[in-house]
Order: structure tokens, then C-alpha cells, then sequence
């Protein structure tokens, strides 16, 4: 009998322990987009996390059960999640934090500037509007945008070299309602056209690259992309390696867990 009760305490003592230090069986895995603002506020909380390329493959990782929950962009989960939707059997439990969305280019480009003015002027004639209705972003989701100025071209300027070559070449991941494919497989969402009305006012292509995102300052530093244009949370990170445009979106990080 003693030998019985020895037992039992030390399997007790094994389990206090793994509960203490975070290994208990009932903690919560949460999976996130690496490198994104839903990683780094999963991180502050200290929760145990499942690192995927982007946040489609996040919900992919709740629906099949291999992750408990995901913490997403709120905008993805408006168009991703719900009944009529590609998960109607998921749905959001909690929002974490309240944030806006800007444009990242390369550091000291003009194209940023550049950006901003035709940023300024879709807003001023409603096509920001129009996108943000065709693609089911809310309206009071958009930053109103301080009127256009006129553009004054860095002395070495990104614009000019991007005319140059005839290309923009835009960094994204797979992220609806802000960029992804159609069933045709071009790109289209409410930051691709937009993406798409600048290359048209700069007279260039537009080239969309599928990057991966905790990379991204990586690919602007390297000149494989020119802007990177997906959802793009304004961090600490974000202004100091990038030259970032206004915010343009609103936006925040929610927690995404199965219906049941």
C-alpha cells in the first residue's frame, strides 16, 4: 500500500509540475503567420505557438485540428470565416489589440511618397470606397487620406528606377480579403488593385511575388520586390526598416477558434 501511495504522489508531483511550467495537456496552441503582428502579440502573452507561412494556413491548422486556435487580421477573418465562407465552422472569440495597416518600401524611397499621393487621390474620388464595398472591407475601416501634394522625386530615386526597368514587382502572401488569387489565379483583393492602379499611373507592369513575410525587409533590401503591400501592420520593426507609407486601413489581431 505504501508503495501504491509512493506512486500516486510522484505521478501527482510530475503533473503539478508540467502544469506549472506551461506542459499540461489542456494548453492552448496557437497558430500564426512567422513574422507577423499576430506572432508577436502571441508572443507577449507567453502562449505556445505553431509558426505557418501565412494566415491561411493558420485557420488550415484550426479547421484540421492540428492547432487550437489561430490569431489572425481581423479583415481576414471577416472574409474567411462565418457562414457563406470558406470556414463557416470557425469564429472569433477575441480581439487583442487595435492597429493600422500602411505600405513598407524600401528605406529613404520616394515611392512611398509617391504612394501616398495616389493613396490621396483614391480616397478623394471614392475608389478606395468602391474596393473596400467589392472586396466587403467596412467603410469605417478606411483612414481618410490628407490631400494629395505634389511629388518631388529623391535625388536617388526609387521611382526612377522602377520606370526604368518597367516593373513593379509587389511582395504578398495569401491574405483575402487584401490580396489573393481568383479562379483564374491572378491576383485581385483590395490592396492588389490598388497596387495595380499605382503601376498604371507610373506607366509600369505589375509583377505580384508571393514572399515570405518575416523576410520582407530582406526582399526590399535585395530589390526582389519593390513594395511589400499586404495587410502591413505599423510596428516599431516596420518604420525603422522600412520607409513606410500613411496608414491607410484599420485594422486588428483576433483570436480564431472552431464554432464547437
Amino acid at each position: 500500500m505504501k508503495k501504491v501511495l509512493c506512486m500516486m504522489l510522484a505521478a501527482l508531483t510530475v503533473v503539478s509540475l508540467l502544469t506549472a511550467c506551461g506542459g499540461g495537456s489542456d494548453e492552448m496552441v496557437y497558430a500564426v503567420e512567422a513574422g507577423s503582428a499576430g506572432e508577436a502579440i502571441a508572443q507577449e502573452k507567453g502562449w505556445a505557438i505553431n509558426s505557418v507561412d501565412d494566415q491561411a494556413k493558420a485557420l488550415m491548422e484550426v479547421d484540421s485540428g492540428t492547432s487550437d486556435a489561430a490569431v489572425i487580421d481581423m479583415l481576414m477573418a471577416g472574409a474567411m470565416i462565418g457562414e457563406g465562407t470558406s470556414y463557416p465552422d470557425l469564429k472569433v472569440t477575441e480581439t487583442l489589440t487595435e492597429e493600422e495597416y500602411a505600405i513598407g518600401c524600401r528605406k529613404g524611397s520616394d515611392l512611398a511618397q509617391y504612394i501616398n499621393i495616389v493613396l490621396a487621390e483614391a480616397y478623394a474620388d471614392g475608389t478606395m470606397a468602391a474596393l473596400a464595398k467589392q472586396y466587403k472591407v467596412a467603410e469605417d475601416l478606411i483612414v481618410e487620406q490628407p490631400a494629395a501634394t505634389e511629388f518631388v522625386p529623391a535625388a536617388d530615386s526609387d521611382v526612377a528606377y522602377i520606370q526604368g526597368k518597367g516593373k513593379l514587382v509587389v511582395g504578398i502572401t495569401n491574405f483575402a480579403p487584401m490580396d489573393y488569387p481568383d479562379a483564374n489565379g491572378e491576383w485581385i483583393g483590395f490592396d492588389a488593385d490598388l497596387a495595380k492602379l499605382v503601376a498604371q499611373k507610373l506607366g509600369v507592369e505589375i509583377e505580384f511575388v508571393t514572399i515570405t513575410w518575416s523576410q520582407k525587409i530582406f526582399e526590399l533590401d535585395g530589390k526582389t520586390i519593390d513594395v511589400v503591400w499586404n495587410g502591413m501592420t505599423l510596428t516599431d520593426e516596420t518604420r525603422n526598416g522600412m520607409e513606410c507609407t500613411n496608414a491607410y486601413c484599420k485594422n486588428a489581431q483576433v483570436v480564431v477558434t472552431k464554432a464547437s
